[in-house]
């Protein structure tokens, strides 16, 4: 009986030290400030607002989606990069594991000062695709996997309300030309092939003035 107990207990103490090892590092978005200050600042601003449109808002968007297009940015072993951006991959090649989580962490707990939406002709048919899709092309809602308010999905599907309209139009464009292609299962890719100039400066500029 007394071996028995041992043994149990030696099973479940080597348990708890595999699951400690297994469990994920915890961020520490104190530790990304000043990185943020000093690397991240020029294009996305100090708390996540860009000062300029072509480049992204970062500010409350999803920590695990941060993290994954960071990681997308870097090489893994012998295979390139699912993101090939020449700035962003200068940026993120000195960046360690834990400095992602933290900046992902980080960026995240910022409060986003959305982008405007101003043209009311783009914003009225932007709505229909976002809310209906477009049955005849085989364009699914953008609500579907963004959400009716923008607000995405972690980790796959990022938060585009507030999102400056240029930075997703440009975003759009790159997946239909596949010069953007870390999207899960080629979504993106293959739902922007079936979208005009027109569609995708539209559904940009609906998304801007989502809250």
């Amino acid at each position: 009986m007394i071996r028995n107990t041992a043994m149990a207990l030696l099973l479940a103490a080597t348990f708890n030290v595999n699951a400690a090892d297994q469990a994920p590092a915890k961020a520490d978005p104190a530790k990304a400030k000043p990185i943020a200050e000093s690397v991240c600042v020029g294009c996305h601003g100090v708390d996540g607002n860009s000062p300029a449109a072509p480049n992204p808002n970062l500010a409350g968007q999803h920590a695990a989606y941060i993290a994954k297009q960071l990681a997308n940015f870097k090489p893994v072993g012998d295979k390139p990069a699912l993101r090939d951006n020449a700035i962003m991959a200068g940026m993120a090649a000195g960046l360690s594991d834990e400095d992602i989580r933290n900046l992902a962490a980080y960026f995240s707990q910022q409060k986003l000062t959305p982008a405007v939406a101003k043209d009311e002709k783009l914003i009225a048919e932007g709505q229909k695709l976002w809310r209906r899709g477009e049955f005849k092309k085989g364009v699914p809602a953008c609500a579907g996997c963004h959400g009716p308010a923008g607000a995405g999905l972690p980790a796959q599907y990022p938060a585009l309300a507030g999102q400056y309209a240029e930075y997703t139009e440009d975003q759009l464009k790159k997946f239909r030309a596949g010069e953007r292609g870390n999207d899960p299962e080629k979504m993106m890719r293959m739902i922007a092939a079936k979208l005009s100039d027109q569609q995708m400066k539209a559904v940009a500029e609906y998304a801007a003035g989502l809250r």
